[in-house]
């Protein structure tokens, strides 16, 4: 059942991320059931984070059900059979299963309240983590003991919503530490007018509202019927569109009874003809395609108390204006009225009343698509099924703690693809709307030279054609951008003309880093680094024109890698030069109370340790490893606190004396403090570096004051800052670079 190609390119490093095998209990498809779907979605995507380590499945069914399940599936229990549960946990217990993932819903499994499932748990001696479908606020005492048990013997419960959380602690007594809030999971869609999909689907003269999932009485679909006449009354061109199969449990017990009644109802209000029933439990790329079709999204769902719903996830992956009854879902992601309407229970007149509304009010309509989408994006797939697998990793039976300690399981797989994206056959392209290459922007010499070191560092873990195409690249741009004196342009328009005279300092600094890393390079070819060479010895020689700190700091980090594998003692002496200037600034401007180079803490400040501590690498001169230690941990006290990094905004800086500014955060500061602290474990063998490295690394994905991913495991680019209103989702060129580069250095770490 598979239903998503694995991914093609992976390198399994035994510290990059710790992948337990995982066992899933739950229904699971062929068998039309949402919760079946959400077990093959999630079971998907975490193997695709590591396909070497293939998680199995437990199927849940009825003892008249009979299905022909996928090979993953390695078990079926009868849901009324208790023997069937005891052998399941025995199985598991005697397999190398190392964390059971159970999806719980009342009625998935037998007994009262489904307490059959009390078997198989009391039983296993694997740990379990247990995904709460449903949650019964004010239960009664039956259902909170058993509820109770099921969550006392799991080592974590995972809820849908915040809310969920709070019930299980008032009405269950179950302690927060045990609780985890993890979305339901949704596809990666782009967001897009509907128009298309309904050229597909030949809806395209209609305003189309529309419902799927499995038909039950419980949906209140028929409220909505009851809402079409006023609608129509005011645009006779709506159709709503029930999409989905009758529910298995109810079309056993009561046929298609449900779904008569909805079309003998539309018939009596006469309204038949714009009600359409597509009776089919549709594949994903169908649900999207009505989903994409359909302008107005509504759940008018009776049971107030329900927890989750799948479909109403999915209509805001989809970034659809929606709908809803305040169900404490609905509630919850529709944060009371911000990305959806919410009308009262049974209340076809306030349903007919939004619907026209939203239909006048195109800006409220976009306005609400646009918020729903933001959170939706949260939501995608990628993302949950990682921070699941955080989970189950920490859970884990087979944890091995040593690797716990130093390479958690943060690290997504490595992708170049954004890279790519804004790559074309002159370089990188400096800024992006979105994830769209803006090629109005044009390109600099800053971007390509750090996209360089990016490319080379994957070339010396991988040694893949990608990156090695675009190594030839990024070379190729650097040396068309070099004058005839050494020195180089930093700005060309898209149409390549030069946009300036010369570039600053720190442009020429990350030239000389870059072709000092490509030259230490031990895999990529000497034709490649001939031309180089070429390069860096026009370039050398201008390094005395040098007058700021940061184009000196560059300098030294692009020598020292030079040195490794030409030692001189004209390298040294310039790396001697550069690093006393350094020093000088520093002793020029630090006091008791302020350690550091300059009056003002601007951007990357993280280079100007590193350069002294580099230095000392090469010449052993105690006075740039104190400098360099000194002014770490002055930096490390301003911007890391409570085990959270927070870089110094660039919206005013942090003057000598002043207050730092908090707002705007920059990815380009996490990387250079990630890339700081590992060189600093690396030289001092401190490890509190290596700690406060991956806590600085975890700002890209969430450990940052807004809590929000910086990285899109999707794209694979990284936003462009974090702002007081949370991040700015453009994906340009320096952020995605700054990513990969503290990925990759991270990456680096694990096999040196």
């Amino acid at each position: 059942m598979r239903t998503k190609e694995k991914i093609t390119h992976f390198r399994p490093t035994e510290y990059s991320i710790y992948k337990p095998k995982i066992c899933f209990l739950s229904t699971y498809p062929p068998k039309p059931c949402g919760i079946a779907t959400f077990t093959n979605d999630l079971l998907v995507n975490i193997d695709e984070y590591n396909p070497l380590v293939s998680s199995i499945a437990i199927a849940i069914n009825r003892s008249d059900e009979n299905y022909d399940y996928p090979e993953e599936v390695v078990k079926v229990i009868r849901m009324e059979e208790k023997e069937d549960y005891r052998d399941a946990a025995k199985f598991i217990n005697e397999s190398d299963v190392e964390v059971v993932s159970i999806q719980h819903e009342f009625g998935l499994f037998g007994g009262n309240w489904g307490e059959n499932i009390l078997e198989l748990m009391r039983n296993l001696k694997k740990p379990a983590v247990t995904t709460l479908h449903t949650i019964i606020p004010n239960p009664s005492l039956e259902i909170r003991k058993i509820l109770r048990e099921i969550c006392n013997l799991s080592s974590y419960v995972v809820v849908m919503t915040n809310i969920g959380r709070e019930i299980l602690k008032e009405f269950y007594g179950i302690s927060k530490r045990k609780i985890e809030m993890i979305y339901h999971g949704v596809p990666f869609v782009y967001l897009r007018p509907p128009q298309f999909a309904k050229e597909k689907l030949n809806l395209s003269p209609y305003i189309t509202l529309s419902t799927f999932g499995l038909l039950s009485r419980g949906k209140g679909l028929e409220y909505v019927i009851y809402a079409l006449p006023e609608i129509l009354s005011r645009y006779p061109n709506v159709v709503y569109l029930i999409v989905g199969v009758t529910h298995p449990n109810v079309k056993k017990y009561e046929g298609e009874a449900y779904r008569e009644f909805l079309k003998s109802e539309a018939e009596r209000l006469g309204v038949s003809e714009h009600v359409k029933f597509y009776n089919k439990f549709l594949s994903l790329e169908e649900l999207l395609e009505f989903l994409e079709a359909t302008d107005i999204y509504i759940t008018p769902y009776l049971n107030p108390n329900q927890i989750t719903s799948g479909t109403l996830s999915y209509a805001l992956g989809c970034g659809k204006a929606i709908i809803s009854t305040p169900f404490l879902y609905a509630k919850d992601v529709l944060e009371n009225g911000k990305r959806g309407i919410l009308v009262n229970f049974r209340s076809p007149g306030e349903i007919a009343e939004s619907v026209i509304n939203l239909i006048r009010d195109s800006e409220k309509k976009k306005q609400l698509e646009r918020e729903a989408y933001k959170l939706g994006q949260r939501m995608i797939w990628p993302q949950v099924a990682w921070e699941y697998l955080t989970l189950f990793s920490r859970t884990s039976a087979g944890r091995n703690e040593v690797k716990r300690t130093y390479f958690e399981d943060r690290l997504l797989p490595i992708k170049l693809s954004h890279l790519e994206t804004l790559t074309d056959d002159v370089g990188i392209i400096q800024h992006a709307k979105f994830s769209m290459a803006d090629r109005k922007t044009g390109y600099t010499l800053d971007d390509n030279a750090r996209a360089l070191v990016v490319a080379t560092k994957h070339y010396n873990l991988y040694q893949d054609e990608t990156s090695l195409r675009l190594i030839n690249t990024y070379l190729s741009f650097i040396y068309y951008m070099q004058k005839s004196n050494g020195w180089f342009h930093n700005l060309l328009s898209y149409e390549r003309n030069f946009l300036d005279s010369e570039c600053p300092d720190d442009t020429f600094g990350r030239v000389i880093w870059a072709l000092g890393y490509l030259l230490s390079s031990e895999f990529v070819n000497e034709n490649i680094k001939g031309a180089a060479k070429q390069i860096f010895s026009d370039v050398f020689k201008q390094i005395k024109r040098l007058s700021f700190l940061r184009g000196k700091a560059l300098c030294i980090q692009g020598l020292f890698y030079y040195h490794k594998i030409k030692p001189s003692d004209e390298v040294k002496k310039q790396i001697v030069k550069l690093a006393d200037s350094i020093v000088e600034a520093y002793n020029s401007n630090a006091d008791d109370k302020w350690k550091w180079f300059e009056e003002t803490m601007t951007y990357a400040n993280a280079k100007l340790p590193l350069s002294l501590l580099l230095a000392y690498r090469v010449v052993k001169d105690e006075k740039y490893k104190e400098v360099g230690v000194e002014s770490l941990e002055f930096l490390k006290s301003v911007t890391i606190s409570n085990n959270r990094f927070v870089p110094i905004g660039n919206k005013g800086w942090y003057r000598k004396g002043g207050k730092r500014a908090i707002y705007d955060q920059q990815p380009i500061e996490a990387y250079c403090m990630t890339e700081m602290l590992l060189h600093a474990y690396r030289i001092l063998g401190k490890e509190e570096y290596y700690r406060l490295a991956l806590i600085c690394f975890d700002w890209f994905l969430g450990r940052n004051l807004k809590g929000e991913m910086l990285y899109d495991p999707v794209t694979g680019g990284c936003f462009d800052g974090l702002l007081p209103s949370g991040v700015n989702r453009n994906q340009g060129a320096e952020s995605t670079i700054s990513y990969l580069l503290a990925r990759l250095e991270i990456e680096s770490m694990s096999i040196e």
